[in-house]
């Protein structure tokens, strides 16, 4: 298994190269600097277990690198990073598919802690509750009762004992799984379904 890193800046690729590395000894990383490198280096390096990708790339239209990603990995979780601040960038690209959004100025041990947080959604997403058609892990259920609490990311964080970078990754692909966009509708689907 491979992570791959496209971004075309030289020294921000390197040093997310860095950061999976201390992570992930055992992983191979792979540096891209362009989009169009991408399926060549899959076919060279193996499947991928990580995508890391500068959202803007020479030759890439807004979040179109994203969506095809996604739309040839739909499993393997997406890091956007940019330099552009978070913001509606950030909700467009989790709309795209991107698993998580982080700015480029964010501090390392928060770029750590965000990636980390997602390999632990990844890892702990045990299915144990089927509603209707849509199967939720035991942390999601959990995260259904905090929300109707009208706990913050932060007062969730603290109780979970995990990052906020973490419950956003969990609260993400809650949505996606529920098929849902905000947490109104998160919770509204979850008292529809008899989850609350």
């Amino acid at each position: 298994m491979s992570m791959y890193i496209i971004d075309d800046h030289p020294l921000v690729r390197q040093a997310i190269a860095m950061l999976l590395r201390r992570m992930r000894p055992a992983s191979k990383v792979i540096e891209l600097e362009k989009f169009s490198e991408l399926q060549a280096a899959i076919i060279k390096n193996g499947d991928p277990e990580l995508f890391v990708l500068d959202l803007l790339l020479p030759g890439v239209k807004g979040t179109s690198a994203v969506k095809d990603v996604k739309s040839m990995y739909t499993t393997v979780p997406l890091v956007v990073i940019s330099s552009m601040p978070a913001g509606e960038a950030e909700e467009t690209c989790i709309e795209a598919g991107a698993d998580i959004y982080i700015e480029k100025s964010s501090p390392a041990n928060e770029i750590s802690a965000a990636i980390q947080g997602l390999f632990a959604a990844e890892n702990g997403d045990e299915e144990v509750v089927l509603v209707g058609e849509v199967k939720l892990s035991k942390r999601q259920k959990q995260l259904i009762v905090m929300l109707d609490r009208g706990l913050s990311n932060r007062d969730i964080a603290t109780e979970l004992e995990i990052s906020e970078h973490t419950v956003k990754v969990h609260l993400w692909r809650l949505f996606r799984r529920l098929d849902v966009k905000s947490r109104t509708q998160t919770l509204h689907f979850a008292r529809m379904n008899g989850l609350l």
